[in-house]
Formats: C-alpha cells, sequence, structure tokens
C-alpha cells in the first residue's frame, strides 16, 4: 500500500471547505434587511411634535395678551393723567396757560396753550397743543418720563417730547374729529393709541373695554400716525375695519398691522 505524502489533507475533509470556482452571489440576490420605526418611536416623535407646537402656540398667545396688556395701560395711565391734571389746574393739559407759572419744566420756563379749553394740534400755525400736553404732564409729575417740547415752533412728535407705543407708533392727546370714520364731525378730546398696531391686537383691546366695535363706544379706530403713514381706510385694501361706518367690526382676517385707536375722554 502506497502511503500518503506527508501534509496532504484527507479526502474527506475537502467537501468543509467552498468550491473557489464558484462565483459570489449578486448583490442583487443578497437579503437586504430595513428597520422601520416601531409604534412606540412614532408616538414619542408625534408626543415631541405636539409640545413644540403646543410651546410656539403658547409663546405666540403670551406676546398677544401682553401687547393688549400694554395698549390698555397706556391708555389708561394716559387718561388718569389727563384728569387728574385737569381737575388740580381746573385747565387741561397743552393748553393750559399758566404753565409757565405753576409748571416746572427746568432751566426753561413750561411753555403756555390758548385757554381756550381745547387741546389743539396747531391749526392755523398755532402752537401744537398736542405735543405740549405731554410737557404739562411730565412737569406736574402725572406722567412717568421728562417730555420737552423746546419751543412754539416743534410741530413734529419725536421720542424727547412725545410718548409711543410698544410698537412704535406716536401717542397724542388731543380735540379734533379724525376717530370713529372718515366721515365723523363731532370733535372730543381724545387719547390716541397711535399708528403700527395690529388689528387683532386692537379687537381684543376693545373686546375688553369697550363694545368692541370700532366705530361706537369710548374706544375706536382712528388714522392718526404721527410723523409715520396713515392707517388705511376702514373697508379698503388692507383695512384696519371692514367698511367706514359706525357699524364696522375691525377687520382681524386681513391681518393689517398697521391700525390705530383712539379712548374718547368726554
Amino acid at each position: 500500500m502506497k502511503r500518503r505524502a506527508s501534509g496532504t489533507a484527507p479526502l474527506m475533509f475537502r467537501s468543509n471547505f467552498r468550491d473557489a470556482r464558484k462565483p459570489p452571489l449578486e448583490p442583487s440576490r443578497r437579503r437586504v434587511v430595513q428597520r422601520g420605526l416601531t409604534l412606540i418611536e412614532v408616538s414619542i416623535v408625534l408626543v415631541i411634535s405636539g409640545l413644540i407646537l403646543e410651546t410656539v402656540v403658547k409663546g405666540q398667545e403670551l406676546i398677544h395678551n401682553a401687547r393688549v396688556h400694554d395698549i390698555m395701560t397706556q391708555q389708561t395711565e394716559s387718561e388718569q393723567a389727563f384728569l387728574a391734571f385737569q381737575d388740580r389746574f381746573r385747565a387741561v393739559p397743552g393748553d393750559y396757560p399758566s404753565a409757565s407759572t405753576n409748571l416746572n419744566c427746568g432751566p426753561t420756563p413750561c411753555l403756555d396753550g390758548n385757554g381756550n379749553g381745547r387741546i389743539e394740534a396747531g391749526t392755523g400755525g398755532a402752537i401744537h397743543e398736542d405735543i405740549l400736553a405731554w410737557q404739562h404732564l411730565s412737569a406736574a409729575g402725572f406722567l412717568k418720563g421728562d417730555y420737552r417740547m423746546l419751543n412754539a415752533g416743534v410741530t413734529t412728535p419725536s421720542p424727547d417730547n412725545t410718548p409711543n407705543s410698544v410698537y412704535g407708533g406716536y401717542v397724542q392727546i388731543v380735540f379734533d374729529n379724525a376717530w370713529g370714520y372718515s366721515t365723523n364731525a363731532t370733535p372730543r378730546h381724545n387719547i390716541k393709541s397711535g399708528n403700527l398696531v395690529p388689528a387683532a391686537i386692537l379687537a381684543e383691546v376693545d373686546r375688553k373695554i369697550d363694545d368692541g366695535r370700532p366705530g361706537s363706544g369710548r374706544f375706536q379706530f382712528s388714522m392718526y400716525a404721527g410723523a409715520g403713514t396713515a392707517p388705511p381706510i376702514g373697508g379698503t385694501p388692507n383695512g384696519c375695519t371692514d367698511a367706514d361706518s359706525a357699524t364696522a367690526f375691525w377687520n382681524v382676517l386681513s391681518a393689517a398691522d398697521n391700525c390705530g385707536a383712539a379712548t374718547l375722554l368726554y
């Protein structure tokens, strides 16, 4: 019997090795396992998304409510200052003819109004009592801030002589008929919020303190803009109200953001 050469594996073990002559499996025939999200993972994602959305909505609601509160507070404080001044001096701020004698405006004496009982907006070249009113209220201690009207030639509101709202529009105290709707012919003393306020904010203020209508009650629409662009008349494209009339509604759905209002004093 012949002996096998040394180092040669027995034939019985060759079946344990892959035949090197066979080609490897094609990529298309390989088994590919794809793992999707489980129901628990999907639920977690939905919960997190819901929490994020709720946080955003709550944040927007908080900002909205804060702005409504700011407008309401400024209107109330201005009205209280006006009434307190009137009670003490038996005159209205800005129109007060004895301001230079009875009020301390610092190094420069206070300017006097003409004493006709109305806060006028410089009609016919007269002094702008609507700007002077803030100096009188400030000097009398009824208003926060230090507002100064440097001379009788000032005709434009600015940060040093007139307060502004949280939206940047200049506030105004004046005797006029620029409130409610364009055909209003009844002048009254009023406190204007200034422009640049969204219609939705004014609508909410109106619902909280008045009748919710921009053409009636004590809180009404106003086109006053100070030194800026006047709010559009009701019923026009991007108008703050849906009509130019006493029966109008605030045009909240239009997303109008250059609006104003006025609180009627008496």
